[in-house]
């Protein structure tokens, strides 16, 4: 995804910024310029460093400041008596306590820097995918305070109610949307106030697009047109249809996981946090775990855990560091001299992911965000954002979207879009080189499952990542539904007046044949990897979890993460993923779960439109 500050030199003094050193000259000059005050000065010096004068033992060890970690170390330290160690593989998301000097992160429109930088990014990739032309895919992962709710394009979807029903039938128990619903509402502050399904009070501040943009109007009145029905809350009563998408910004500023949940608890003195720190080890005594072996600084060292350890590193380093440690697939781990703690086979296994691609229209009037993109242009917006986090550079641009039934008979929606008044270019890796807008599409619910192991038995090894795409015959069914209902849309009247050629596929693509070969090249990941760790019963020998989300077959350890779900949710995961670390707080507080019954819920009146 690519957007305004894709390619930005922005200005001598901001990227002078970058190079400050912290000596206190300096840091004096960018305070006054940039208006950091002292207590952000403070905090920048002494939040994260490990305490010299505290034990190496804490009551809980989380592993990763992602969407989940952040949550957890924020619940767990409520309680006074509670100690807990967070430990991030990568930096802080912030410069000197000034979110400005990190605008590459905050700065909602700078988004696609991050995407396609190893600095703040663990930069994945897949195996040559054989049902795709052969072609390795490109895994963007958070290794930044916020993971990859500093990375991500901050659009905030659910999902449907019934994803967690099925989790439920999964073998989640409790994980129904009853029992969930309460945790997306007690993350949440809606900018539109709280209802049935909108949180009021908490940390995670959730508001709509201010651009008003035509293209965006124009999007949804040709999805209107047609007949398509409008949603005006898709996280809401009802998700099928199109409206106005719910974004993570705040002020004109990223709200990440690190903004929202992190720093206000950063002063609590029983949570100390350490940045730049690689987990290699979860630490046992027979099948008990007790604490993680880490690298910092080049120094190899120990912490320990009085009661649980708690891995919340994202779908590929959670099950990537449980292999490491000895838990997963015995016959796999003996094959690279790992001692098997617990053989666990679903380790791993399981993986799902979203696939999306950009069709795209050429437009015939100078209204895109490809004027904004000329570099006099990039500098006014970013000058204005670092000035009042206002304008342009304040929104991520995804400002509406939808989710409808491919076919008659699908119960509740399999395919999303969203739409961006630009154009896109590998992954925002390219500028864009025209007037265009585009909508990405992809199927939700696909059925082709994927798989990661161990390349080897160094930590710093990326592992070997095979998501198996479009290996089904309904999955390469759905993908060409994605393309003729998006090109129906771009059809409708609404579009007149902006309508140009089609850019991608291109009007010389149109049979089934055809569309197939665009999608096998030009198909890329959502960035929704999920599923590695799943949650489940005893009884299931894939489980990895139980829906109490303590790892099977040993003690005191933990998985909290989008590793979990049993399936992959029809939407984006970073709100499922805040939601499921607020539930597993409670849990691990030993607190009932909250539960809301009977809140209605959409459902066509009938199934065969």
């Amino acid at each position: 995804m690519s957007y305004l500050m894709k390619g930005v030199k922005c200005c001598s003094a901001v990227n002078e910024m970058h190079k400050v050193t912290g000596t206190l000259f300096k840091a004096r000059v960018l305070k006054t310029i940039l208006g950091i005050n002292e207590p952000q000065f403070k905090m920048s010096h002494t939040s994260s460093q490990l305490s010299s004068d505290k034990a190496d033992s804490y009551n809980y060890v989380i592993v990763g400041a992602g969407s989940a970690g952040c949550v957890l170390a924020n619940r767990l330290t409520e309680d006074p008596l509670s100690t807990v160690l967070l430990l991030e593989a990568g930096p802080k998301d912030t410069l000197l306590g000034s979110k400005r000097l990190m605008w590459k992160i905050h700065m909602p429109a700078a988004l696609t820097y991050n995407l396609c930088d190893e600095k703040y990014n663990w930069y994945y990739h897949t195996t040559s995918q054989k049902h795709m032309e052969n072609r390795i895919m490109y895994w963007p992962r958070g290794r930044v305070w916020g993971g990859s709710s500093s990375l991500n394009a901050m659009v905030y979807v659910r999902g449907h109610a019934e994803d967690y029903n099925r989790w439920s039938r999964e073998g989640a128990t409790g994980w129904d949307y009853e029992h969930c619903l309460p945790y997306f509402k007690k993350a949440q502050t809606h900018e539109l106030g709280p209802d049935q399904y909108r949180g009021g009070n908490g940390p995670l501040y959730v508001s709509r697009g201010k651009t008003n943009h035509p293209l965006h109007h124009a999007f949804l009145e040709a999805t209107q047109q047609a007949g398509y029905p409008f949603t005006d809350d898709m996280n809401g009563y009802q998700q099928e249809g199109f409206g106005w998408m719910d974004m993570t910004v705040h002020q004109g500023q990223r709200w990440s996981t690190a903004s929202a949940y992190l720093r206000p608890a950063i002063s609590r003195p029983n949570l100390s946090v350490a940045e730049k720190t690689l987990v290699t080890k979860i630490l046992f005594q027979g099948t008990k775990a007790t604490g993680v072996e880490y690298v910092k600084n080049g120094q190899r060292k120990k912490a320990f855990a009085s009661k649980e350890v708690i891995l919340s590193g994202g779908a590929i380093n959670s099950p990537q560091l449980l292999m490491l440690s000895g838990i997963g697939n015995a016959d796999d781990l003996k094959k690279l001299g790992i001692p098997v703690v617990c053989h666990l086979p679903g380790v791993g296994q399981n993986l799902q992911d979203h696939l999306e691609v950009y069709v795209q229209q050429k437009c015939t009037k100078p209204i895109t965000l490809y004027n904004a993109q000329k570099p006099v242009n990039m500098v006014r917006i970013g000058l204005e954002w670092l000035w009042k986090f206002t304008g342009e550079g304040a929104t991520a641009h995804l400002e509406s979207g939808g989710f409808i039934r491919s076919e008659p008979g699908v119960p509740h929606p399999d395919i999303q879009f969203h739409f961006l008044p630009s154009q896109v270019i590998d992954h925002g890796r390219v500028p864009s080189t025209m007037e265009a807008y585009q909508v990405h599409v992809g199927p939700m619910r696909s059925t082709s499952v994927g798989w990661l192991k161990l390349k080897s038995t160094d930590p710093n090894d990326h592992p070997i990542i095979e998501p198996n795409y479009m290996s089904t015959e309904r999955d390469i069914w759905e993908f060409r539904q994605c393309v003729k209902l998006t090109r129906e849309i771009f059809a409708q009247k609404a579009f007149e007046k902006f309508r140009g050629p089609e850019i991608q596929p291109g009007s010389h693509v149109q049979s089934d044949k055809e569309i197939d070969a665009f999608i096998r090249q030009k198909a890329d990941s959502a960035y929704h990897p999920s599923c590695t760790c799943k949650m489940g019963q005893l009884s299931d020998s894939t489980a990895v979890v139980d829906p109490q989300t303590k790892v099977i077959g040993v003690e005191n350890l933990r998985v909290v993460d989008a590793s979990i779900m049993p399936s992959v949710v029809s939407g984006n995961l970073n709100a499922p993923t805040i939601m499921i670390a607020e539930k597993a707080a409670d849990i691990i507080k030993g607190l009932p779960s909250l539960q809301e019954k009977n809140v209605p819920v959409y459902k066509p009146k009938t199934l065969e439109t």
